[in-house]
């Protein structure tokens, strides 16, 4: 009979931080296939490296050739990493971010809609399908992009210490807001989330910078200062503040159309892929790219002012 040549393939898989191993051994024989397939699988933690990897070969049969692979690592247990293991830094950030910007934190954003209560009343809003429509608007097109430029703007300015720039962008960021509702509506949280953040988190500059600027800081401004203050990175601010702000307006329709909290997380998940491509487009955003193109959101805001019942204060 005669002796087919022997095929042997090696393939060794490895991930940083999870290392899975995987080797596969095949060794073929005339008509008949042999294959034996070892797994390792060994949970790496952070800082942990594989010490050597010796291969051994060796004939058993005159025809058939064994490799045998010997791995020698840092062993571990297979329990997920505790907080511990994350860089204390990291943690100190992810904890303020996640406080700063939950429903918990009381800057007040529960009395507010955007004027999200004039669209219900006025029949433009009154279901999931047309809620999702509207808000996928104003972040992209409206309030929740020129809000995502002005924190990213005054991160930067802040994180270089230029007080005189942080200033024209806390003015402009002021102007630009459509209506008096509005107005009150970012400048209170604004307020509320500088004094609030001041008292329990304060940190070294934070009275000098508010007080080098013009204007009173509306909302995505003092996000931004507060941050880059504690030296929580931009890009995580951005997109949590971004979740925040259309956690918000949900939470607002909700009980206007009304609309159950089932629904509610329904909407918030068609919006996740526009959230993360609002941020990524404010972050490579230079402040002659602001502008909005949401006239019916803006004219909301304007009407919600003379609207005569009334559960928001915007």
């Amino acid at each position: 009979m005669p002796v087919m040549r022997m095929g042997t393939m090696i393939m060794l898989i490895m991930i940083t931080r999870t290392t899975v191993t995987v080797i596969i051994t095949m060794i073929t024989i005339t008509t008949t296939t042999i294959i034996t397939a070892m797994t390792t699988i060994t949970m790496i933690m952070p800082r942990m490296t594989m010490d050597t990897i010796t291969t051994i070969t060796t004939t058993s049969i005159a025809t058939i050739q064994t490799i045998t692979t010997a791995t020698s690592m840092l062993m571990t247990t297979n329990e997920p990493a505790s907080a511990g293991d994350l860089a204390e830094r990291e943690a100190a950030a992810l904890y303020r971010l996640m406080t700063w910007l939950s429903p918990a934190f009381p800057v007040g954003g529960f009395s507010y809609s955007s004027g999200i209560e004039w669209a219900v009343e006025a029949g433009d809003i009154t279901d999931i399908a047309t809620l999702a429509d509207w808000l996928e608007a104003m972040l992209a097109d409206g309030s929740g992009f020129c809000d995502a430029t002005f924190l990213v703007h005054a991160y930067r300015a802040t994180e270089a210490g230029e007080e005189a720039a942080l200033s024209d962008i806390a003015e402009l960021a002021a102007a630009f807001v459509p209506s008096r509702e509005r107005q009150l509506e970012t400048t209170s949280q604004g307020r509320a989330f500088v004094d609030i953040a001041r008292a329990a988190w304060d940190a070294d500059g934070l009275d000098a910078l508010v007080a080098a600027c013009r204007a009173p800081l509306v909302y995505p401004v003092a996000v931004g200062v507060v941050a880059a203050m504690h030296g929580v990175p931009l890009a995580p601010t951005l997109h949590a503040f971004l979740h925040a702000l259309v956690s918000n307006w949900i939470s607002a329709a909700s009980r206007l159309i009304p609309l159950g909290q089932t629904d509610s997380q329904r909407v918030l998940v068609k919006l996740e892929a526009k959230v993360a491509a609002t941020a990524n487009r404010a972050l490579n955003a230079t402040l002659d790219d602001l502008g909005s193109a949401t006239f019916r959101a803006d004219l909301a805001s304007l009407r919600h002012e003379t609207q005569y019942t009334r559960l928001f204060r915007s």
